[in-house]
């Protein structure tokens, strides 16, 4: 991906957001400490102010861009998944093979993240922690319908949405691809926090990335065939 940074741009739905963060050095720079700090404190403790003492900045500036720290974490969720899917894309291009595409999704949802210095600003494999922890309180409130229809899910949908057609192509007849994609997406993230954190929970190993891969691939492939 190297040497494509002038031409990659991550679009997340400007719902998501009151002033684009990708647009302006002080909002890369909040996207940059949010994550450190979502990381390091949980979204419970996270605050605005908090985000701004550590800015050197004020709390004004920050609700400029974002109305709350549930839109915040929003914007990061769905940057994560625009991310991926842009990943996707790029690792399959030219790939006739349906089997092997649906391979390298699968590894990509479940696999090991590294930095991708395309976009300096934002730290993934932090911003995978975050998601593995937090993401499910982006939906799981009562706003949820809302956020749906103002496109909060958007980058989300998407992926799977390309994951899906992608068991299509491979078992026509397939009546759940959706459920199935999506059922991955969550278990590969509930799987790596009970392999951190409730390890009676799974067999999967934290310091064994493969594994998770591995068991995935076997669930996808045994459940189209």
């Amino acid at each position: 991906m190297k040497n494509l940074a002038s031409n990659i741009s991550i679009k997340v739905d400007k719902k998501v957001y009151l002033k684009d963060p990708a647009s302006s050095d002080k909002g890369r720079h909040i996207v940059e400490q949010s994550i450190l700090l979502l990381d390091e404190l949980g979204l419970e403790a996270f605050t605005f102010k908090k985000l701004a003492t550590r800015m050197g900045t004020t709390e004004a500036t920050i609700y400029r861009y974002f109305e709350s720290k549930h839109m915040l974490l929003s914007y990061l969720v769905a940057w994560y998944w625009s991310w991926l899917e842009y990943r996707l894309v790029f690792a399959t291009q030219n790939m006739a093979s349906a089997t092997e595409r649906l391979k390298i999704a699968i590894g990509i949802l479940s696999g090991k993240v590294e930095r991708d210095m395309d976009f300096q600003h934002v730290d993934e494999v932090a911003l995978q922690r975050i998601v593995v922890a937090e993401s499910a309180k982006v939906y799981l409130t009562k706003e949820v319908d809302d956020n749906n229809r103002e496109g909060f899910f958007f980058s989300y949908k998407r992926f799977c949405k390309r994951v899906s057609d992608i068991i299509l192509e491979i078992n026509p007849g397939f009546k759940f691809p959706a459920s199935l994609v999506s059922t991955v997406a969550e278990t590969a993230h509930y799987q790596k926090f009970f392999s951190l954190h409730l390890p009676s929970l799974t067999n999967i190993s934290d310091s064994k990335d493969e594994q998770l891969v591995e068991f995935l691939t076997d669930l996808v492939f045994k459940t189209i065939s």
